[in-house]
């Protein structure tokens, strides 16, 4: 009985080859913001708990959609994250939305569309690639805060400036 329970058991095949290869399954989204200022490198952060299914080759459900709090951003620094909430207006516009259609594979990777808006001002992006890792879905813009009618931060009486040019770093982590 034992042996024959073994057998049995032994040939079952791991759940994770269960899934179906069409579906991917994000457990979490996170934002990643990075740049330059005059006195350094800045990375700002925000991940949230996000839900959601994605079936590719099909009309059923091919896109994703989050809002996510502006004022959820974590610089490494009291002063740094309120001066991200004052440069993005977040009293303002608490709230931007991601939006990722379209998903198509490629490669070994994957192609999509993406609409993030932020403040008042959205930008869309075609055939963004979508880097395939074993942990998550990688997506990477650089975008200007000229591209959504915000001035980079100065400090210090203009000694210290945040360069116009930063890249949003989106990943959204798989089951």
């Amino acid at each position: 009985m034992g042996l024959a329970l073994f057998f049995i058991l032994g040939s079952a095949k791991p759940i994770s080859l269960l899934i179906d290869s069409n579906i991917i399954i994000i457990e979490r989204l996170e934002i990643e913001i990075v740049g330059n200022s005059t006195v350094g490198r800045y990375n700002c952060s925000n991940s949230l708990a996000y839900r959601d299914t994605i079936y590719l080759n099909s009309n059923t459900k091919n896109s994703l959609k989050s809002e996510i709090s502006m004022n959820n951003f974590e610089c490494g620094n009291r002063i740094m994250n309120k001066d991200v909430k004052s440069t993005v207006k977040a009293t303002k516009f608490p709230k931007s939305t991601v939006t990722i259609t379209n998903i198509k594979p490629f490669g070994a990777n994957y192609k999509c569309s993406l609409t993030f808006r932020i403040t008042d001002k959205t930008l869309s992006y075609q055939n963004m690639v979508l880097k395939t890792t074993k942990e998550s879905l990688e997506g990477v813009v650089a975008v200007n805060f000229s591209d959504i009618a915000l001035e980079p931060p100065t400090k210090m009486g203009g000694l210290i400036k945040v360069k116009d040019e930063f890249v949003i770093h989106f990943n959204l982590y798989k089951q």
